[in-house]
């Protein structure tokens, strides 16, 4: 567990940059998680991250075909979006935690 300060505000994440809190998130703290990763977040983006937030705040397991289905952005567009690691890096600026199909 550590803490990170973004967008002014001093919240606790765990070893691999998560959010420990759900409700810590905010749209200014995403735009300053993607920055660090190099990433300029879009509509696009904060359409996915929504679209995450809201699945898992309802216990839906997440998956990148789940995302890729959701008629949001197709598979290939996850990708663009967030490239590396589309569900792992989007999940991480969604502020919610890393699904259990990412390594």
């Amino acid at each position: 567990m550590a803490q990170k300060t973004y967008a002014g505000k001093t919240i606790e994440v765990n070893e691999e940059g998560y959010l420990l809190n759900v409700s810590d998130w905010s749209k200014e703290i995403a735009v300053e998680m993607a920055k660090e990763g190099g990433i300029d977040l879009t509509g696009k983006h904060f359409e996915v991250l929504e679209y995450l937030r809201k699945e898992q705040a309802v216990g839906t397991a997440l998956s990148i075909r789940k995302v890729g289905k959701s008629g949001i952005v197709d598979i290939k567009g996850l990708y663009e979006l967030f490239p590396g690691g589309p569900l792992k890096y989007s999940s991480k600026y969604a502020g919610i935690p890393k699904p259990a199909s990412c390594v």
